[in-house]
Formats: C-alpha cells, sequence, structure tokens
C-alpha cells in the first residue's frame, strides 16, 4: 500500500504535467490562429488585416495564467478584453468610443498623400489609408448604444484533444507510480 505522501506527490506531479501541458496547448492557438484547429475569424479592419489575430502587443497571450490548488488546475486571463474575444459577444457603443473612432478616422485621414494642387495621389498607400479611413469614419457614424458584434476567438477551454493529452499524462504518471510509489514521495 502506497503512503498517503506519496499519493500526495502523485497528484501534484499530475498537476504540474497537465497545467504545462495545457498552457502549450493555450499558447499554439495564439500561434495558428485557432482554437485546437477551428479557425478564428479575419479582422474586419482594414488596419489590421493580415496581421495576428488576438496579438498586437502580445499582452493577452502573457496574461493567461495557471492558478492550481490541491486538486485542480483553473487557467484565466485577467484582462478586461479577454473574455469578450474568448466567448465573442456584443459591446455597446459609447460616446468615449466615438471620440475614438473619430480621433482614428482623422489620424488615418491626415496620412494620405496629396500632390502639390491639393488632389490626392492615386497610390497603394492611399488606397489603403481610404479604406482604413472609411472603417473609423463608418464606426464613429454609428449611434451611441448600438452594438458590435465581436466574434468568439476562443484561446482558452476545454477540448477533445486536450481531455486526450490530459488522460495520456494521467495514464502516464500512474503506471510510473505502481511501477514505483517511493519516486513520488
Amino acid at each position: 500500500m502506497a503512503s498517503s505522501d506519496a499519493i500526495k506527490g502523485l497528484k501534484r506531479k499530475i498537476l504540474k504535467d497537465i497545467s504545462v501541458e495545457a498552457a502549450s496547448e493555450f499558447d499554439k492557438n495564439f500561434e495558428t490562429q485557432s482554437f485546437f484547429g477551428q479557425a478564428w475569424q479575419r479582422h474586419k479592419s482594414p488596419q489590421r488585416a493580415g496581421e495576428h489575430i488576438l496579438v498586437k502587443s502580445g499582452a493577452l497571450r502573457r496574461d493567461i495564467k495557471a492558478k492550481s490548488d490541491e486538486d485542480s488546475i483553473t487557467f484565466q486571463a485577467s484582462l478586461p478584453y479577454a473574455a469578450i474575444h474568448n466567448e465573442g459577444g456584443e459591446i455597446k457603443v459609447t460616446a468615449r468610443m466615438k471620440r475614438f473612432f473619430w480621433a482614428m478616422y482623422y489620424k488615418a485621414n491626415g496620412g494620405l498623400g496629396r500632390r502639390k494642387d491639393g488632389t490626392l495621389r492615386q497610390d497603394k498607400k492611399n488606397a489603403r489609408l481610404s479604406t482604413e479611413a472609411e472603417f473609423w469614419k463608418h464606426m464613429a457614424l454609428m449611434k451611441v448604444g448600438s452594438t458590435v458584434k465581436i466574434p468568439r476567438r476562443r484561446f482558452l477551454g476545454t477540448h477533445p484533444n486536450l481531455e486526450k493529452e490530459v488522460t495520456a499524462i494521467i495514464e502516464k504518471r500512474l503506471s510510473e507510480f505502481y511501477s514505483n510509489p517511493e519516486n513520488f514521495k
């Protein structure tokens, strides 16, 4: 019969292994821009077109932390926008948001290249900036109280692939435990 210290050691090692594996899998979701192979919806903003989804500064990716006790592990992200990205939903447009949208519109519009006579140059940079400016203008013209739909871009949660990994870790550690329980004290 194994001692209670050995059993506690087994639980600790299993939870640590699961924590490491799950953290790795969740990080891969940001790398592949998907939730275990289910691709995230692309950005509609021309400003972010072609960039990694949910990775502007990397803060959200770094914010994912594992919290564990004797019997469980919980992964969480504490940033205020983490939940809306992970679960999706709608947010109401506020007056402050409208001011931000107008500021972004003027910023995009101010970068447009002009000829000496004041007309716009017909080049790729102007075409991109013009599209960006139109996006921000559309956002700024939304009424206060209207809603913006944020698509679900899940990066944390359970998935059958993760459950398989957890099962494999448990089976491996149990096999090691039954062959030599003294290693788990």
